[in-house]
């Protein structure tokens, strides 16, 4: 296996790698430690969310705000802070980690 690639601990120290990663091509809502939850009956479709949101995260389709990219999502809050409607709440991501796993098991 000439050609395996290194892993983190294998690189030099100052090392470079060389493809850098970045949202678009990464699922980073992984780290989540909340989550943000959508009400489209409380949504006013002022967009504030969408344009606060740093990870572009809030769904849109056809102008209006349908959901959000879990995918993407880092949980970090501020669409729900800027929210007037309070159409966005933030929910512990540990609950819907347990409801996963009791739907599998």
């Amino acid at each position: 296996m000439a050609n395996k690639k290194k892993g983190w601990k294998e690189l030099e120290a100052g090392g470079v790698i060389k493809e850098a990663g970045n949202s678009k091509s990464y699922k980073t809502g992984d780290w989540r430690v909340q989550r943000p939850i959508f009400d489209a009956e409380k949504c006013s479709q002022c967009m504030l969310c969408v344009i606060y949101c740093p990870d572009a995260s809030i769904a849109v389709k056809e102008g209006k705000v349908t959901g959000i990219d879990y995918e993407h999502c880092k949980g970090c809050g501020i669409c729900a802070t800027e929210c007037p409607k309070d159409a966005l709440e933030m929910k512990s991501e540990a609950e819907f980690r347990t409801k996963k796993k009791e739907k599998v098991g």
